[in-house]
Parts: C-alpha cells; sequence; structure tokens
C-alpha cells in the first residue's frame, strides 16, 4: 500500500513520496533528547491503492514497539515508561496534517484508562500477556490495551480488547464506536494475516480467501470501545483506531512468550518460533 496521497501523481519527486504521510514530528519527538526517524524510498513498477491511515500504521508499529523493548532491556514497566514520558511536556508543535500541537496529556490519559479497564497489573497464569500502545493520528488520540493467551503450540487467541479513542467533542459518538471498532479489526487483521506478495508482476492474492480479514471467531467476546468525550475541537476518526491495534497484540504476545514480533504479518512466526 501506498505511504503517500501522491501515489499516483506522475512526476513527483521522490523525497514527496513519503513526506505526505511519514511525519518527523511523530511521538515521541520531543519528548526524548536523541530522536530520529528515517525512511527508505522503495521504487517499484506496481500500481499501489491507498490504506486507511497510511503511514501512521508504519510509524506506530515501529515506535510503540521499540518503547516496549526499551522498557524490557531497562528493567521498566512498558505502562511507566510511556506514561513518565508523556508528562515531560504539556505541548508540542505539530507542522503535518490535522493539528497544530499534539497534548501528550491526552495519550496519557487513554493509556491510564485502557489499562485499568483491562486490570493491567494483574497476575495472569503462564501464556497469557497484555500489550499496550498509543497514538496520535490526524488530530485524534487513541489506545489499545490488549490481552492474549498464546498455547505451548504457538495458537494465538486474543483474549479481550479494551479501546478508546479521543477525538475532541464527539458529533455522533456511536458512529465515532463503530470506526473505532473497525479501525481495531482492520489493524489486528493487518498484523495477523493480511499480506500482498508478488509473483511474475501480478499480486498473488485476489480474494478474501488468500487476503484473510479478521472473522467474527476472533475477535473476542470481551471488546470494549470506548469514545472518550471531552470539550475539545472535533477530529476526524475513521483512520485513528488503527494504528495501535498491531504493537498492542505484538507486545501482548512478547509478554506471553518473550517472543519479539518485529515483523508483520504474524502468520505463522509463533508455531515456528514455538516449535525451535
Amino acid at each position: 500500500a501506498s505511504g503517500s496521497k501522491y501515489y499516483r501523481r506522475p512526476g513527483m519527486q521522490d523525497e514527496n513520496l513519503w513526506q505526505a504521510e511519514l511525519y518527523p514530528d511523530d511521538f515521541p519527538k520531543a519528548m526524548v533528547e536523541n530522536y530520529r526517524l528515517e525512511y527508505f524510498h522503495n521504487t517499484i513498477g506496481l500500481p499501489r491503492g491507498s490504506w486507511r491511515a497510511p503511514a501512521h500504521n508504519v510509524n506506530a508499529f515501529v515506535v510503540q514497539s521499540f518503547l516496549d523493548e526499551i522498557a524490557h532491556d531497562t528493567g521498566q514497566d512498558p505502562l511507566a515508561l510511556r506514561l513518565e514520558m508523556l508528562g515531560r511536556i504539556e505541548q508540542q508543535p505539530y507542522s503535518s496534517h490535522g493539528a497544530d500541537v499534539v497534548t501528550p496529556g491526552r495519550l496519557a490519559r487513554l493509556l491510564k484508562f485502557v489499562s485499568k479497564r483491562i486490570d493491567y497489573d494483574k497476575d495472569r497464569p503462564k501464556g497469557h500477556g497484555v500489550g499496550i500502545a498509543a497514538h496520535f493520528t490526524f488530530g485524534g488520540y487513541a489506545a489499545h490495551a490488549i490481552e492474549v493467551s498464546v498455547s505451548s503450540a504457538g495458537e494465538l487467541t486474543i483474549e479481550r480488547i479494551v479501546a478508546a479513542i479521543d477525538c475532541g467533542f464527539a458529533v455522533n459518538p456511536n458512529a465515532v464506536e463503530a470506526q473505532l471498532q473497525g479501525g481495531t479489526c482492520d489493524g489486528l487483521s493487518t498484523a495477523l494475516g493480511l499480506e500482498i506478495t508478488v509473483k511474475e508482476g501480478r499480486v498473488v492474492q485476489q480474494n478474501f480467501d488468500d487476503y484473510p480479514l479478521m472473522k467474527i471467531a476472533q475477535v473476542p467476546a470481551l471488546f470494549e470501545a470506548h469514545v472518550m468525550n471531552y470539550d475539545e475541537t472535533p477530529t476526524g476518526v475513521g483512520e485513528i483506531g488503527l494504528p495501535p491495534a498491531a504493537p498492542a497484540l505484538t507486545n501482548a504476545i512478547f509478554n506471553a512468550t518473550g517472543i519479539r514480533i518485529r515483523k508483520l504479518p504474524i502468520a505463522d512466526q509463533l508455531t515456528k518460533e514455538m516449535a525451535g
């Protein structure tokens, strides 16, 4: 999928293919002393379509996964690390699409909420784990807490999802809730099995039998989608719910198994790791 709104425009300079959607001032810019995001443009001859939340999905997966790795390697709690970082500044100027500023406290508020709802500090049996992630997308804020279980054979089950969105004043809360639910399932589909491969210049996947969107049976009965209605300027909601979902899932997998997923889709990575 394209990471840019310029993907179909002829004669476009390479730098514009990433500058439109891959933002250099995404979280945690201004909250850490040394921060840099790099992207590499891979020129291919195939036409591409757009993707929900485009490159925010990439940024969120990399940054939120890396924060968990830092927490683990430094002996810190992943939630405490995030809250400490988010508490360093009140606002961050934002030069990209969706807002003039980022307010880290709004992300922190969501993280605290979803963590409390999922009983983040609760002791869980072997093979169970919880992961969290949060991201700022196009002016709005979202956070996920996901609980999983992984069998000794590597079979993954999503036990519970708690998602929350802060889009300012929610004009139509029911519609916002639906967008959050759909975005979450979209993000988890991407994490679990969605992949495009090309053979002899042709996309191999042709329908939903080989491009498997998340099925109803994979969605846990315990799925909470919360619209946190605040007296702030309304933002868009169609794409906010997707970016944090995948890293929350993979962080939960690490918490349950000690296996770090750094490449999507997960597909059969768990079964291979558990067997090896």
